[in-house]
């Protein structure tokens, strides 16, 4: 199974990424809100799913060991482009700490885990065959702040529409109540 890890995106950042202007070009092809999330690690083809979601469970205890007690994650403040104008995202910080306990849990999976090093971003529109994107689709103003209150396995399937999401296990960062 093709597996990464994410964190999902609340309501209210849903709704308000849905709210951009998403025009009708050829070149383009727009995510969808079900593939909306900010990926931590992607993994690549994972044999026992289960074991990759047990490792997970040691995320919330490596934060909080950390020092990390919360995680805010912070959208934007604009749309942009990755160099080569190839991929339309907005970008999100906030979540360095979190993937860093991510990568470590998932070490014995996927390839080295600064390979390609973390850049939280969700992304929007990829471009189709060898254009770039128009310019003028950087810049839209978006932001939003929320407290990520889990992450989630993720299988991901590939299609001729785009890749099609499922969630494998969720993982709360809270402690449970009473811990």
């Amino acid at each position: 199974m093709r597996l990464f890890v994410a964190v999902p995106l609340p309501p209210e950042v849903t709704t308000l990424v849905g709210d951009l202007p998403r025009p009708e070009l050829a070149s383009l092809r727009w995510t969808t809100e079900d593939q909306w999330h900010i990926t931590l690690r992607f993994l690549g083809e994972v044999a026992a799913p289960p074991a990759v979601a047990d490792a997970l469970k040691r995320v919330p205890a490596t934060l909080r060991a950390a020092g990390v007690e919360e995680v805010e994650a912070v959208l934007g403040a604009a749309t942009a482009w990755f160099r080569g104008r190839r991929i339309l995202h907005v970008p999100v910080t906030g979540l360095d700490a979190v993937a860093r306990a991510v990568a470590d849990a998932t070490a014995p999976w996927g390839t080295a885990p600064d390979d390609p090093p973390f850049s939280g971003h969700l992304t929007l529109a990829r471009v189709r065959q060898r254009e770039t994107g128009p310019a003028n689709l950087a810049g839209t103003p978006v932001s939003a702040e929320w407290t990520v209150d889990e992450i989630a396995l993720m299988s991901s399937t590939l299609g001729p529409g785009g890749s099609r999401y499922g969630v494998v296990a969720r993982v709360p960062l809270a402690p449970p109540p009473g811990a």
